[in-house]
Order: structure tokens, then sequence, then C-alpha cells
């Protein structure tokens, strides 16, 4: 698995951690790798490369400082779904992908939806990846991304 997936992955889980215990964006970034120790040797890999907790890094930090921004557009493109009503792994995804969207210009949208609902399969429901990928089509849309 190459970094950036693996940052993705670890942001996600940071992300959620946040939101379920409050804590601090760089200690939630280092829980979420150091969780990782359990997993497969080639997993485990992967975390160790200082690629991967920095983009991780950049993600965490990213969504934190535009959250109020991206929880906008997200509850402007939901239709029939209020953001507190969502599942915190779907919602901590969208913002995942909403963040790369909109603030990431060296990442194609192509590559932030795919990687978004691939997040939806390992992580969510089985409704996950086509509540993402719905979602975040309209949202891409809406910032004029091809």
């Amino acid at each position: 698995m190459g970094a950036r997936r693996t940052a993705r992955e670890r942001a996600l889980q940071a992300l959620y951690g946040m939101e379920m215990s409050k804590s601090p964006a760089a200690e939630a970034v280092e829980q979420a790798f150091a969780s990782s120790a359990q997993e497969p040797e080639a997993r485990q890999a992967a975390d160790a490369d200082p690629a991967a907790r920095a983009f991780a890094r950049e993600l965490v930090d990213g969504v934190t400082a535009h959250q109020q921004e991206i929880d906008a557009l997200l509850e402007q493109h939901s239709h029939n779904w209020r953001l507190e009503r969502m599942d915190r792994i779907d919602r901590n995804i969208l913002r995942l992908g909403v963040f790369e969207l909109k603030w990431r210009e060296d990442i194609p949208c192509k590559v932030s939806l795919n990687e978004a609902i691939e997040l939806g399969k390992n992580f969510g429901t089985s409704d996950s990846p086509a509540f993402i990928n719905g979602l975040l089509d309209r949202v891409a849309s809406a910032l004029g991304k091809p």
C-alpha cells in the first residue's frame, strides 16, 4: 500500500478519534499511527514512511482548519441528510474528500473521489461507497472540478 493511501487511512482514524475524544490533532495522528502496530508487516512498513506521517498531518490539519467551510459545503450538497445524522466514518471521509477537492490542487479530482470511495469500502457500511461517491461528486461539480 502506498504512503498516501496509508496517510488517508490514518488521517481518517485521527479525525474519528478527535471527534470521539476531543484530542488535539497532532496527538490523534500519532495515536492513529501507533495503533497500527498490530497490523501485518507490510502495513507497518507503510506506516513507518515519513511521507505517510507528513501527509496524514497535512490532511488532518487542513480538515481542522477548514472544517466550518467543509461542513457547510457538505450540508449544502447533501440531500435530506444533516451532517450530524451522517455516520461518523462517512462524515469524516467526506471531510477528507472535500478538503482534497477544494484545497489540494496537486491531487486530481478523480484520485480524491476514488480514494474516498475506497475508504468507504474499507471502513464504512455497505452503503458508504455510493453515498460518498454521490455527495462528493455533487461537491466536485459545484467547485467546478472535472
